[in-house]
């Protein structure tokens, strides 16, 4: 197992239904029904992939939580969830959820860093399953980045829980600063930056998930009723991203080729 990486993507939302449409057509996904006997669950699999070779997943948020707005969570796979939720506590972050088993999937807890953004600690049953193909692959996660209050404290918690390693680091002028580059798991590569901007929301991780065409990519968001926040451009290494919302209001980013 990848200790430290992420290894599966969910969405919570308010509408199910309309949340698939939307993102089978934004982003080419295949959905299957999980098959779970206390909720509905959509498995995630990109389109050149087999079935079995799920990404992520969609659910539907229970009654008590129809308030929450619609949030993309990440898996980080770790070797002993109890453990790691202890030491999360230790470093300043919070636990959300303890540890509890899902029969035959795995066990997770749900935790908070300690600027508040959001994550899953995550060992899965059975054997360890082969490695995923480039991020660049469509349908697969392309960039992980997490935008937060105070980058060097976070990266402090982070590199201390899972071990994260500094890479490059991209000057972002006055309002955000620097943009940190890490490797978190196998060189698998993500970003983390201040939110400078007034009414920039709280401390998240945002996910990029990789298409063929970021701008056409951005006209099916606007197509499916989403909202495109960030206009397709070019960032440093030659790559193309957009960042949007569903029409939920959950946060989402796509990256690949113009």
């Amino acid at each position: 197992m990848s200790q430290g990486r992420f290894i599966w993507y969910e969405l919570g939302t308010k509408d199910l239904d309309a949340a698939t449409r939307f993102y089978t057509a934004v982003v080419g996904w295949k959905t299957k029904n999980a098959g779970q006997p206390d909720m509905r669950y959509e498995v995630l699999n990109p389109p050149s992939t087999p079935d079995g070779m799920g990404i992520g997943g969609m659910m539907q948020y229970p009654p008590q939580m129809a308030a929450n707005a619609p949030q993309w969570n990440g898996y980080v796979s770790v070797d002993d969830v109890d453990a790691f939720a202890a030491r999360v506590t230790k470093h300043g972050g919070a636990i959300c959820q303890p540890p509890t088993d899902i029969p035959n999937v795995g066990r997770f807890a749900f935790v908070n860093d300690p600027q508040g953004a959001s994550f899953y600690l995550f060992k899965p049953n059975g054997a360890t399953q082969a490695p995923p193909p480039p991020d660049i692959t469509p349908g697969y996660v392309g960039w992980r980045k997490l935008v937060t209050s105070d980058w060097k404290a976070a990266f402090t918690f982070y590199s201390e829980l899972f071990g994260w390693a500094k890479g490059g680091a991209v000057e972002m002028g006055a309002v955000h600063g620097t943009y940190q580059l890490f490797s978190s798991g196998e060189g698998q590569m993500s970003g983390m930056m201040n939110n400078g901007a007034v009414g920039g929301g709280p401390p998240m991780w945002r996910y990029y998930f990789s298409v063929p065409s970021v701008a056409a990519a951005a006209e099916r968001v606007k197509a499916e009723g989403g909202t495109i926040v960030t206009p397709p451009h070019e960032v440093p290494g030659g790559g193309w991203i957009s960042t949007g919302t569903d029409p939920q209001g959950g946060s989402f980013a796509v990256t690949g080729p113009k």
